[in-house]
């Protein structure tokens, strides 16, 4: 059984996690939550939420990516779909999700979040 790759990508205040390069956002939306400590821990904690998510969906490749601001974590879930794209459908399972309350409660206890 192969190890799944995951790349992780610095970029002044952003870090992404990404299955494949470069990082492409065919599908994507975006929440702000409270800054954290550990901004890695925040996108690994949404990739593998947002992979629950929209795993039906064929050819597609998950990306997060969280970029600490004035106003708190922005947090950019979507990624990469290579064939059809229902785009209606899969944006309101991203959205569900990242709206989610307890699932932001569950992020945020994970990566330090400043009360």
């Amino acid at each position: 059984m192969s190890r799944t790759r995951w790349h992780i990508l610095r970029e002044g205040a952003a870090v992404t996690v990404t299955r494949r390069l470069p990082v492409r956002y065919d599908v994507g939306l975006t929440s702000v939550l409270r800054r954290c400590d550990r901004p890695l821990r925040l996108a690994q904690q949404v990739r593998q939420d947002l992979w629950r998510a929209v795993r039906d969906l064929r050819g597609f490749a998950p990306a997060v990516t969280v970029r600490m601001t004035e106003a708190g974590a922005e947090i950019t879930a979507g990624g990469r779909v290579e064939g059809p794209l229902p785009r209606a459908q899969v944006e309101a399972a991203i959205r569900e999700m990242l709206d989610d309350r307890a699932r932001q409660a569950r992020w945020l206890a994970r990566c330090g979040a400043a009360r």
